[in-house]
């Protein structure tokens, strides 16, 4: 899997939920569409295991977080950004997400949830503020972030 694969596999999310609000019903639509039984969602779980193997995505770390910005936002995403991280039962830094946060939960190990959720698609809306937090294992967590706003406050 090459980046450019990768943005190719991320743009066929985006496509379908680019200019739509962040909220409850992208979630449901997200579960719906991509759920994480289906192919779709399986390409990518394998897409971020491999490169995470390859080492690029993911290759930096710090206080036992591995993380990457792995696409920029562009028009190739519809002006997301990708991140991944892989958190083993930890609690990450408090951060706000000004234009809201898509996060797609990859559990490694059985039981592993983020923010209390299992495997699948969580959606927080603009403005929404949180420590990140994986527990009962350890999870790949994609994040989709609209301009790739973040802003970390603690």
């Amino acid at each position: 899997m090459t980046i450019e694969e990768f943005t190719d596999l991320m743009a066929g999310i985006t496509s379908r939920i680019a200019g739509r609000p962040l909220d409850d019903q992208l979630q449901a639509r997200l579960n719906a569409e991509f759920p994480a039984g289906g192919a779709e969602f399986g390409r990518i779980v394998q897409a971020c295991q491999e490169a995470i193997a390859a080492g690029w995505m993911c290759d930096r770390e710090a206080g036992g977080i591995k993380f990457g910005r792995v696409i920029k936002p562009c028009e190739a995403i519809h002006g997301f950004s990708v991140d991944v991280v892989v958190m083993d039962s930890i609690k990450g830094p408090h951060h706000r997400h000004p234009n809201g946060e898509i996060d797609m939960i990859m559990p490694l190990d059985a039981g592993a949830q983020f923010d209390g959720v299992g495997q699948g698609w969580l959606v927080y809306p603009a403005g929404h503020a949180h420590h990140p937090t994986v527990s009962g294992g350890k999870a790949i967590v994609l994040y989709l972030l609209p301009g790739g706003a973040i802003e970390f406050t603690k």
